[in-house]
C-alpha cells in the first residue's frame, strides 16, 4: 500500500507572521481607497472611478479575515463527549480507479481516532465496455482489515441514480451521531477524523468542512496550477466564513455533519429539483445549507484530506462548469431562504456585485473619453495591483506543511500565482457566465463516464 501523506497546519506564530503582510497591506490600501472616494464625492477630485475601486476592494473582505482562522480546540472536560460519538463514514463510488478506492478506505482504517462504521455504496460502476466494475479485491480487503480492527462495514451496489441516492441509501436509517462524507478519490490524513470532530464540542456547530489538498499536485502542469486555482476558496473564502461560523459550502471531499440533520433531510435531499429537473450536483452545498439553517457551519484547517485533481484540461473545465452551475442554483436558495440581515445573504449579493463590477469597470474605462486618455496608466496600475493581490492571496499556500511537497515546489507555485489569477479573470469568469446561463442543466451527477484520474499502485 502506498504510504499515506501527512500534513498539518503551521503554528499560530507562523500564521501571524505570514498574515501580517496581507492584513497590513489591506488596511493601507483600504484607507487609500476610502480617502480617494471621499475626495471624489466631495468634488475635490474629478476621478470618477474612485468609488467603484473602493467597492471592488471591499468585496475582497475575506482575504484579510481568512488570516484570523485557527483550528478549533476542545474545551476542558469535553473530550469524553467527543470520544463517545458514534461516527459513520460514507463513501460513494462511481467509476473510480480501484487503486484510489483502496487508498481511500485504507486511510479511513488508519485514523488515530477510529470510526465505528464504514458504508460504501457503489452507484452502478461500469467498465468502458459496459460490464459491471465490482471492486471485488478492494471489497474483500476492506472487510478483512475492518474485521481485524472491530470496525463495522457495509458495501452495497445500487443502480446508477447519482451521488445523493448513494449517500441516502445508507444514511437515511443509520444511527450514528456524526456522519462523515468522503469522496472515493480522496485520502485522509491520519488525524483527519480526530481533528474534524473537535468543533462538535460546541453544541451550536452543525457541520464541519475538512481542509482539502491536491494529492496528485505534481503530476501535470494542470495539477500544479490547480493547487493555486483552488486556493482562494479552500484556504481563503471558506476560512473567512468559518471565522464567522457561516461556511456556505463544505467540500464533498471531506465533511462532517451532525447525523440527525442529514437523516431529517431524507426524501427531500435526494429529490431536490430545479426548474422541474432533478438536482444531482452540489450535494455538498445542500447538506451545508441544512447545517446553516440549524446552527453554525465551520471549517477545521487541521482536518486534512488529499484528493485527486483533474489531470486533463477537458476534465477540469467540465468539473468547473458542473460546480459553477450548481453554485448558481444554490445562490438562489441562499437569497430566498437565508435571513436578509445575515452574513450569507449579503455575501451572496456581494459576489454578484463583484461579477457585475468585473465587467462594468472595463466598459466604463473604454466608454469615458477622459478615462481613455489615461488608459495606459490605469492598465499599468491595475496590472501592478493584480500581481500584488495574487501574491498576497497565494501566501495562504504556506499555511499548511505536508510531507509530499518540497519547499522548492511550494515556492515555484507561489511564483506562478499571477498566472492563476489571470486564468480566473480571463477564462473562468467567462465560463461562470456560461454556467449561470445554463444552470438548468443540473440533472447529471458529475463528469465521470469512465475512470478519468488514477492513482498509481505502490
Amino acid at each position: 500500500m502506498r504510504p499515506i501523506p501527512r500534513a498539518w497546519p503551521v503554528s499560530s506564530t507562523a500564521l501571524t507572521l505570514l498574515g501580517a503582510l496581507p492584513v497590513t497591506a489591506f488596511l493601507a490600501w483600504g484607507t487609500a481607497h476610502a480617502f480617494s472616494a471621499v475626495t471624489s464625492l466631495t468634488g475635490r477630485d474629478s476621478g470618477g472611478m474612485a468609488l467603484p475601486w473602493l467597492v471592488s476592494f471591499l468585496l475582497l473582505w475575506w482575504v484579510p479575515l481568512s488570516w484570523l482562522e485557527r483550528p478549533r480546540t476542545v474545551p476542558p472536560g469535553a473530550q469524553a463527549g467527543l470520544d463517545a460519538l458514534k461516527v459513520t463514514v460514507q463513501v460513494p463510488v462511481y467509476n473510480e480507479d480501484p487503486h484510489a478506492v483502496r487508498a481511500c478506505l485504507h486511510s479511513v482504517l488508519a485514523q488515530s481516532r477510529p470510526v465505528d462504521r464504514i458504508r460504501v455504496v457503489d452507484d452502478g460502476s461500469v467498465h468502458d465496455d459496459g460490464t459491471p466494475m465490482t471492486y471485488d479485491d478492494v471489497r474483500a480487503e476492506l472487510y478483512e482489515r475492518a474485521a481485524a480492527q472491530g470496525v463495522e462495514v457495509t458495501w452495497d451496489r445500487t443502480p446508477n441514480r447519482g451521488k445523493r441516492y448513494a449517500q441516502m441509501h445508507v444514511l437515511a436509517h443509520d444511527d450514528a451521531d456524526v456522519f462523515v462524507t468522503l469522496d472515493s478519490d480522496s485520502v485522509l490524513d491520519a488525524d483527519a477524523v480526530a481533528e474534524g470532530l473537535k468543533p462538535f464540542a460546541d453544541p451550536k456547530v452543525t457541520s464541519v468542512a475538512g481542509h482539502v489538498l491536491v494529492l496528485n499536485h505534481d503530476t501535470t502542469v494542470l495539477t500544479r496550477m490547480i493547487n493555486l486555482l483552488y486556493l482562494p476558496f479552500t484556504r481563503g473564502l471558506r476560512s473567512a466564513q468559518s471565522v464567522l461560523g457561516r461556511v456556505t459550502i463544505n467540500s464533498g471531499t471531506l465533511a462532517f455533519y451532525r447525523a440527525h440533520i442529514v437523516r431529517d433531510a431524507a426524501g427531500a435531499y435526494e429529490n431536490e429539483t430545479f426548474r422541474g429537473r432533478p438536482m444531482q450536483m452540489n450535494d455538498d452545498s445542500m447538506l451545508t445549507f441544512y447545517g446553516l439553517l440549524a446552527g453554525d457551519t465551520v471549517h477545521q484547517p487541521s482536518s486534512l484530506v488529499f484528493t485527486l485533481a483533474p489531470e486533463q484540461w477537458s476534465h477540469y473545465l467540465r468539473q468547473q462548469l458542473r460546480w459553477m452551475r450548481g453554485t448558481t442554483v444554490r445562490h438562489l436558495w441562499w437569497l430566498r431562504y437565508m435571513p436578509m440581515n445575515g452574513i450569507v445573504f449579503w455575501t451572496t449579493v456581494a459576489e454578484y456585485l463583484h461579477i457585475v463590477l468585473g465587467f462594468a469597470i472595463p466598459v466604463v474605462l473604454l466608454a469615458d473619453p477622459e478615462l481613455r486618455t489615461h488608459l495606459d496608466t490605469i492598465l499599468t496600475y491595475g496590472a501592478v495591483i493584480g500581481v500584488a493581490m495574487s501574491y498576497l492571496m497565494a501566501l495562504r499556500l504556506f499555511t499548511v506543511a505536508r510531507t509530499d511537497m518540497r519547499r522548492r515546489q511550494a515556492l515555484l507555485l507561489f511564483a506562478l500565482a499571477p498566472l492563476a489569477t489571470a486564468w480566473r479573470a480571463l477564462v473562468l469568469r467567462l465560463v461562470y457566465l456560461y454556467a449561470m446561463a445554463t444552470c438548468h442543466r443540473i440533472n447529471r451527477w458529475g463528469t465521470r463516464e469512465r475512470v478519468e484520474v488514477g492513482l498509481a499502485p505502490s
